[in-house]
């Protein structure tokens, strides 16, 4: 029996397609630094959203599966809960979220995105930081531009580098 592959939602080309926004940074700091400001959750709500809004119920755990919860409050009441969970998480060097899937690996609704950041020594002190959100398609890519991806992830960055300017 003949199948229209177009209606197949099986048939798949196999190849990464590059619907990604980019952030980078050089944020002055170590990545062991970097890293425990987004794996403790004390941390994490001090910079993780554009003030005004704020973040609450964070809860993280940096392993394959573990999970990567919190709820983002706007100034205005507005209340975004947002669930995922780490694919990878390699301390101090690079992790990768997504909201595809739930902790027991199983498909966790419309999903949005891959997120990975990426933390780079340098000489000097500093870390090259390189934040990337992956969509599966151009649509969500585009729906995140226009959410204010560089606005907002650039703000976060630079109140995570302005955290890691205090002493630990």
């Amino acid at each position: 029996m003949a199948q229209e592959t177009e209606s197949n939602p099986c048939n798949t080309d196999g190849v990464a397609h590059q619907h990604a926004l980019v952030l980078r940074r050089v944020i002055d700091a170590t990545p062991e630094r970097i890293w425990k400001a987004w794996m403790t959750p004390e941390l994490l709500r001090q910079w993780f959203a554009p003030r005004p809004w704020t973040i609450s119920d964070v809860q993280v755990d940096p392993r394959p599966g573990g999970v990567f919860n919190f709820v983002m409050h706007g100034p205005d009441g507005e209340r975004f809960p947002n669930s995922g969970i780490f694919l990878e998480a390699i301390p101090n060097r690079r992790w990768i979220t997504t909201d595809a899937l739930t902790p027991d690996w199983q498909p966790a609704g419309q999903p949005f995105m891959v997120g990975t950041v990426e933390l780079t020594p340098r000489p000097d002190g500093k870390t090259d930081y390189v934040a990337t959100a992956r969509h599966w398609n151009a649509e969500t890519m585009k729906q995140h531009e226009a959410m204010g991806f560089h606005e907002g992830w650039g703000t976060c960055a630079d109140q995570l580098a302005e955290l890691l300017k205090k002493p630990n």
